[in-house]
């Protein structure tokens, strides 16, 4: 699929008569179906580990900046299967969403210390410090920042020996594809990062107002 180019390589401030109403505007691969495979880094101070992951997006709604899809870790030591979860998405759209979580046990500071962790974020750091980026116009930026939250195991049980407590802090590029995300949750390796990149499959999914899992 052609990708959307972008003539803008940096955001803008909203003027007045648009503070917060601003769109993101249809990227080709990020939409129904699209899938990306990569690697989780999942070291403690005790191993290094990384696990081999697929995701399938299953449903997306930019006006209300939604999303939701599937995950799937493929050589989890403690699961004799590949382990599935379905997860929704949180668009930071300065509409229905800012950079500031305000749940899932994350702070401001703790939004500050992940977002920086993406290179691409650094235009906007000092905006969002201010107002959590309300005033940001990222439609035409290059990259969408969203929020990944797992909310529930697809094919094994809730005692497999895994948590889906926190929740991913994610950048995707407009330009290739490639996803980069970082794991939040208290009780867990802090910075587990996610490398995903486009993959060529064959797209399945559906679009609003339903969908179901493939």
């Amino acid at each position: 699929m052609p990708v959307r180019m972008v003539e803008s390589p940096a955001p803008s401030n909203s003027s007045g008569a648009n503070y917060g109403q601003t769109c993101l505007q249809p990227c080709s691969l990020l939409s129904v179906g699209q899938a990306f495979s990569g690697t989780q880094n999942v070291s403690s101070p005790q191993k290094d580990e990384a696990w081999r992951v697929n995701v399938r997006i299953q449903g997306c709604d930019l006006d209300h900046g939604y999303l939701c899809g599937t995950m799937e870790a493929l050589n989890v030591p403690m699961a004799d299967t590949p382990v599935v979860t379905f997860w929704e998405g949180e668009i930071v759209d300065t509409k229905n969403y800012t950079f500031f979580t305000n749940k899932w046990k994350a702070t401001s500071e703790v939004d500050i210390e992940h977002w920086t962790k993406f290179p691409s974020f650094s235009p906007l750091l000092s905006q969002v410090e201010v107002d959590g980026g309300k005033s940001l116009d990222l439609s035409n930026y290059q990259y969408i920042f969203m929020r990944w939250k797992e909310q529930y195991f697809v094919n094994v049980g809730a005692d497999c020996g895994l948590t889906i407590a926190g929740f991913y802090y994610v950048c995707f590029s407009c330009v290739d594809g490639s996803i980069n995300g970082y794991y939040y949750d208290p009780n867990s390796s802090p910075f587990q990062k996610l490398e995903l990149k486009t993959t060529n499959e064959g797209r399945s999914g559906f679009s609003f107002s339903s969908y179901e899992l493939q």
